[in-house]
């Protein structure tokens, strides 16, 4: 690989455009617009919850324009990549979604988009004057041996006339050896994606022949090599792998969102996760109550409901005081959002 940057986490490349430059730092927010496509991917790894019509900012399901922007705020989002299912099927939604955060955040705030349309160019033209810096576009694996003779061509050049930056982005598959020529030929960047396995497509997954790495990831056998054997002769590739996706993009995404997010006595953990201490009872008013004998200050807990939340080393230190207040006592440690997904939860 002549001229490859070694990434993080068994990636490289040697060009990487701004959108995954800004993946790299934790610093982008996911904006999943539909679950709904029209297309039949045998890879596709989106999840049964996710195949319907629900919108999603990051793993904050959305209900208004305010719980998009507060998630940005939330991560320091400094861009936006939106997804989903097909987003150009929700063409207005997305031009929506475009505009609001460039009117929240400013024209810095970098925008892609992912979409396996050939869109029109008056599509693109929309999308251009809403504010799109970069479109990623996702052939049906069945073109890529003869892109140039499909609408792809003509979408990808008309999108470099409304002045974005193009490229094509794709699973790491035998197929992808056909498209070097035709990204070198159009001149835009092609992003290579590690093969996973998931709930959804691993019975096809296994029709085709594809294996498992080895049991503690997720990643396909195969897929890095078949990467690395096409990207000596491309002008701008980027391989971006399985573990480096959950090592290093979402660990730094949760570091950004723990900082903003976490109480004062919330511990956060190298992989951007929360430790603090549970305790739950009846009789709420009872434990506070013994929580002030015990001189706990007022700042190192909070109350949620039948449950008071602290310092993880105070619930241990004062376990055995407060034991008969309680009916139950933890240390939870969990992703820094709101009713986030719990790591682990270790009983005392």
């Amino acid at each position: 690989m002549s001229d490859m940057t070694e990434g993080e986490a068994g990636s490289f490349y040697n060009y990487l455009s701004q959108g995954c430059k800004l993946c790299q730092r934790g610093a982008k927010m996911v904006l999943f617009v539909t679950g709904i496509c029209d297309r039949s991917c045998f890879y596709c790894p989106l999840s049964d919850e996710r195949r319907e019509d629900a919108i999603y900012a990051n793993e904050r399901h959305v209900h208004s324009d305010e719980d998009v922007i507060a998630e940005a705020y939330q991560m320091s989002a400094l861009g936006t990549g939106i997804t989903g299912g097909e987003p150009l099927l929700e063409k207005e939604r997305v031009l929506h979604y475009i505009r609001l955060l460039k009117a929240e955040f400013g024209m810095e705030h970098h925008i892609h988009l992912y979409t396996s349309t050939a869109a029109s160019m008056d599509t693109l033209s929309q999308l251009a004057k809403a504010g799109l810096d970069e479109i990623r576009f996702h052939p049906p694996y069945t073109t890529w041996g003869q892109l140039e003779d499909t609408p792809f061509a003509r979408a990808l050049r008309d999108a470099k006339t409304q002045g974005m930056d193009v490229g094509i982005e794709i699973p790491a598959i035998d197929e992808a050896r056909y498209i070097g020529k035709f990204v070198n030929d159009m001149d835009c960047f092609l992003n290579l994606n590690e093969l996973e396995f998931s709930d959804t497509n691993a019975n096809a997954m296994h029709a085709r022949g594809f294996e498992l790495i080895d049991d503690l990831s997720n990643a396909v056998e195969g897929s890095r090599t078949c990467a690395s054997n096409i990207t000596s002769a491309l002008r701008k590739v980027h391989f971006c792998s399985s573990s480096y996706k959950d090592a290093v993009q979402l660990r730094k995404r949760l570091i950004k969102t723990a900082n903003n997010t976490a109480r004062v006595f919330d511990e956060i953990t190298d992989d951007g996760t929360l430790i603090y201490g549970v305790a739950r009872s009846d009789n709420i008013d009872c434990l506070i109550s013994v929580l002030r004998t015990l001189d706990v200050p007022a700042d190192m807990y909070g109350i949620e409901g039948k449950t008071v939340e602290m310092g993880w080393w105070i619930l241990e230190d004062i376990a055995d005081e407060i034991r008969d207040s309680t009916h139950e006592m933890s240390i939870i440690e969990r992703y820094p959002f709101r009713n986030g997904i719990v790591v682990e939860t270790i009983p005392l």
